[in-house]
C-alpha cells in the first residue's frame, strides 16, 4: 500500500497538473468507490491538494473537497497539455480509460482518471470545512517531518509492549509509515523487528527516529516506490524499489556486515526482512 512518499508524490503532481482548473463534467463508472453527490464538484476551481498521512484531499473554490485514499491498487492518472510525454506505466492495468477506470473527471483543460483493479480504494465528496474532522484523519498519529517530534516518538513506544515494527505501521500511533520504508528503518537502526517497543533504550529509539526520517527522505526523493500498483499521475512511475536498504533483498548479502544474506519471514501478516547478524 503506498505510504508517505508514494501518497506526497500523488499530492505533488497533482497540485502542479489541477491547480486553478475547473471541473466540467464528472463520469461516476463505479459507486462502490465513489460516495456523495459529484454534482457538488461541478464548476469548482481546484484550489489546493492536501494530504493527511496517506489520504489526499483536493480543495475546490465551491466549499467541497475530494477526499481520497488509494489504498492497495488505486491510481490516479492525469492528460493533459502540461505533460512533455503522455507516457503509461505497464502497472495501469488496461489503460485509460480501460476496464478499470471507475472514475473520470474532466477539466476545462485536462481529464484525470481513477483506476483501481482491486476497488479498496474510496474517493468521497465532503465539505472543505469538514475534511479534517473526518474520523480517519482525526485518529492518525503524530507525522514525520510535520509533527513528529524525537519526544513524542520516544513517549510512544515507552506506551507498548507491541513489536516495534507493528507499531511502527500503526497509523493511529505514527502517520505515514508502512511496511516498506519500516523495514528499511529498522535495519539502517539494527532494531530487530520483533523487539517490544519498550525495550528499546533512549539511544535506540533516536538511532531508529533518524532512521525513519532517512528512508522517508530517501522515498520523497525517488518519487516513492513502484513494486507494486504505484504510479505516478503523470503515468510514470517511482524509483525507490531500486534503491531499497532491506526490504525485498531476501537471500542477498547484508550491505551493512556483508557477512549474512538477508532473511524473510512475516510478522503481522505482512513481509518482514532482516539481517540476523545486525538487527538486535
Amino acid at each position: 500500500m503506498p505510504e508517505l512518499p508514494e501518497v506526497e508524490a500523488i499530492k505533488v503532481q497533482l497540485e502542479k497538473f489541477l491547480l486553478n482548473k475547473k471541473i466540467v463534467s464528472i463520469d461516476v463508472i463505479n459507486r462502490k468507490v465513489f460516495q456523495g453527490d459529484e454534482k457538488k464538484l461541478i464548476g469548482g476551481l481546484v484550489k489546493k491538494v492536501r494530504r493527511f498521512g496517506k489520504v489526499t484531499s483536493i480543495d475546490l473554490s465551491n466549499g467541497y473537497s475530494i477526499l481520497t485514499h488509494v489504498k492497495l491498487t488505486g491510481q490516479y492518472i492525469y492528460r493533459g497539455p502540461e505533460l512533455k510525454s503522455e507516457i503509461l506505466s505497464k502497472k495501469v492495468i488496461g489503460g485509460i480509460p480501460g476496464v478499470h477506470t471507475h472514475l473520470i473527471i474532466k477539466f476545462d483543460k485536462g481529464i484525470l482518471y481513477y483506476n483501481d483493479v482491486r476497488r479498496f480504494g474510496w474517493i468521497r465528496v465532503i465539505k472543505t470545512s469538514q475534511v479534517e474532522n473526518e474520523p480517519f484523519i482525526k485518529k492518525l498519529g503524530p507525522e514525520p517531518f510535520k509533527n513528529l517530534t524525537f519526544n513524542i516518538f520516544e513517549e510512544i513506544l515507552l506506551k507498548t509492549k507491541r513489536n516495534i515494527k507493528t507499531l511502527l505501521m500503526d497509523q493511529s500511533k505514527l502517520s505515514g509509515v508502512g511496511n516498506i520504508y519500516a523495514n528499511d528503518a529498522l535495519w539502517l537502526a539494527k532494531i530487530d523487528p520483533r523487539r517490544q517497543a519498550d525495550s528499546l533504550s533512549s539511544l535506540e529509539a533516536l538511532s531508529l527516529f533518524k532512521a525513519i526520517e532517512m528512508v522517508l527522505k530517501s522515498g520523497l526523493k525517488y518519487g516513492g516506490a513502484s513494486e507494486l500498483a504505484f504510479v505516478t499521475p503523470d503515468g510514470g512511475e517511482g524509483q525507490y524499489q531500486n534503491y531499497s536498504l532491506v526490504y525485498g533483498h531476501e537471500g542477498e548479502i547484508c550491505k551493512s556486515c556483508k557477512i549474512n544474506k538477508i532473511e524473510k519471514f512475516f510478522l503481522g501478516g505482512r513481509g518482514t526482512y532482516i539481517c540476523p547478524v545486525c538487527q538486535k
